[in-house]
């Protein structure tokens, strides 16, 4: 876990092959938990280290990583507070398993993707890149930040309302891996 000053996540953590420098920050969908993408990460990147919170926030007993007021309307307040409580446990998780702080690359699916665009908008700095999928734009910030080094992928269903499309497909994993193991170090050592 990480120290008593950082903000605790239930996790799991599972190291890198020896020289791998990227760690994939999966952050599950509403409902899932610590386990739930870690397959996915596997695939996707089959040597990266994985950091996988569970979300703190429960609606109806299914685990979140904010609150939302109505379906795809979000408590922005709660989303704010918590996009900076997640960005500080991946800072000290970095300190407490010795992975790479500086090459972090968020793979989030709906409400995970949500959060993690926020953590784009809000402290880009934590994150090298993000594969978003199934995400909805969660806030605009009264100050946008610099991401032109910042390698984004978006996948979004072309007939997703929350329902039909909205899950995740074979082509989802092999569009990921395939930009994952293409995509720009924007940080480099």
């Amino acid at each position: 876990m990480a120290d008593a000053d950082a903000p605790a996540f239930t996790h799991r953590y599972q190291p890198g092959a020896p020289g791998s420098r990227v760690t994939l920050l999966l952050l599950h969908g509403t409902g899932g938990d610590e386990s739930d993408l870690l397959p996915l990460g596997s695939a996707v990147a089959p040597q990266a280290a994985l950091l996988s919170p569970r979300g703190k926030v429960l609606e109806r007993g299914m685990p979140r990583f904010f609150r939302r007021l109505a379906e795809g309307v979000f408590d922005i307040e709660d989303l704010t507070r918590r996009t900076h409580e997640l960005a500080d446990f991946v800072e000290a998780a970095a300190g407490t398993y010795g992975f790479d702080a500086a090459q972090v690359v968020a793979l989030g699916y709906s409400n995970g993707a949500n959060i993690a665009a926020s953590m784009l908008l809000l402290r880009p700095q934590v994150l090298a890149g993000a594969a978003l999928l199934r995400p909805m734009l969660p806030l605009v910030p009264q100050t946008l930040p610099d991401l032109h080094r910042t390698d984004v992928l978006i996948a979004a269903a072309q007939s997703d309302s929350l329902g039909g499309g909205h899950g995740l497909t074979a082509a989802d994993t092999a569009t990921v891996a395939r930009w994952l193991a293409t995509r720009a170090d924007p940080r480099p050592e």
